[in-house]
């Protein structure tokens, strides 16, 4: 009778699957309830008393965001942790240090696409675009002159905005981050900004600035991209607080002030509403407040703020009636829908500027397959094939 040996299971360094761990910012109960083992068993894999399955490590990795080859390694990786861009939030709600590197890993892998994009500028023999100069300036500048200048650097006119119907309302936004993606700038999608109490984070380097938005419902996501451009006109990284009618710094209040002046220009929101008022109102019924938002293709609660700032509405009736209304909603967002194709999550995390370069490199040969694919960070090459074949 032959008996079979047992397979060896591989030799991880017990020393890397803890910094892993730790870098994660996971203790030995979290991960143990991820991957329904007990924590006796995590803490042995970490002192060698154990040894994972190849499946087990495999998980680890996944839960960790490394690369599984890394714990094979003698010892952690140096790697280069990002300086984390100024936090203009004023209210976290969660564990500051595991934040810290949620927020840092969202940082290192926007930066990361950035090398990627302009990597793909120079193979296929492109200058990468440049921000507009007409927009740099200072909070010295009036936000509603500056908003009117990216108006124009955009092509995009208030009329365009305003036609949109109410039923290509998931468009707009879209359409939105097409025409800034126009002015040189990388635009990214990255879902994990919510789960820190973030709207946004922009890094302001140049040649190709960096906006990161999440999944809020499409008129927060309309202006969040235009606050984040406002960042870019200063030369102001950031991550950016949840929308408040009171600002935590002067910066934000002037990029709050220019996405309102942008989204909702002073004339045209006069000649829908009516004059403003000699003296602000005491409040506004929600049926006349979610017409006006409708209208302009942004939130209830932005326009509200911007009624207030210009003198329709009284300040106490959003702090104390509407402003805790607005921040249920937005925490209770949900998106819903089916995507388009395969692909459609690649595309929409990385852009159209990002995407259209990945694929004019494929199909003119100066990457292959494998190179195309991770640049879109895919495994499965329909989606890719999906994604030419939609992109149009």
């Amino acid at each position: 009778m032959v008996v079979s040996e047992k397979r060896e299971r591989p030799a991880y360094n017990p020393t890397v699957l803890r910094w892993a761990r730790e870098r994660r910012g996971l203790d030995l109960e979290q991960v143990a309830t991820k991957l329904h083992q007990s924590i006796a068993r995590i803490r042995a894999w970490e002192d060698a008393s154990e040894v994972p399955t190849v499946n087990q490590a495999r998980a680890l990795a996944d839960l960790y965001e490394r690369s599984f080859v890394e714990f094979f390694l003698d010892e952690p990786p140096l790697l280069q942790e990002p300086q984390l861009v100024p936090d203009f939030r004023s209210h976290r709600g969660i564990d500051v240090p595991r934040e810290i590197i949620a927020l840092k890993d969202i940082q290192y892998w926007a930066e990361a696409q950035r090398v990627n994009a302009l990597d793909l500028f120079e193979e296929v023999g492109e200058d990468v675009p440049q921000f507009p100069e007409i927009l740099a300036c200072g909070i010295g500048a009036n936000p509603e002159e500056v908003s009117r200048l990216a108006r124009e650097a955009m092509d995009f006119t208030i009329a365009t905005q305003l036609a949109f119907r109410s039923a290509d309302q998931q468009r707009f936004p879209v359409t939105l981050r097409r025409r800034i993606e126009g002015l040189g700038v990388l635009t990214l999608k990255n879902t994990g900004l919510r789960d820190v109490g973030a709207r946004g984070m922009c890094i302001a380097e140049f040649p190709l600035p960096v906006i990161v938005f999440s999944n809020e419902a499409p008129t927060a996501q309309a202006f969040t991209l235009v606050h984040e451009l406002a960042h870019l006109a200063l030369h102001q990284s950031a991550i950016i607080a949840p929308l408040n009618a009171a600002a935590t710094s002067a910066i934000e209040g002037w990029c709050d002030r220019f996405a309102a002046a942008f989204l909702m220009p002073r004339d045209a929101l006069v000649a829908t509403a009516g004059a403003i008022p000699a003296t602000p109102a005491s409040s506004i019924s929600d049926n006349a407040l979610n017409n006006l938002a409708a209208t302009f293709h942004v939130s209830a609660h932005a326009m509200l703020i911007r009624l207030v700032h210009l003198g329709y509405v009284v300040a106490a009736y959003y702090w104390g009636t509407k402003k805790q209304q607005f921040e249920q909603q937005e925490a209770n967002h949900k998106s819903f829908g089916r995507a388009e194709y395969y692909g459609t999550r690649y595309r929409n995390n990385l852009g159209d500027l990002y995407t259209g370069l990945v694929l004019e490199a494929w199909t003119n040969g100066r990457i292959n397959n494998h190179n195309a694919a991770q640049y879109m960070g895919i495994k499965n090459l329909r989606h890719l094939n999906d994604i030419r074949d939609h992109f149009g």
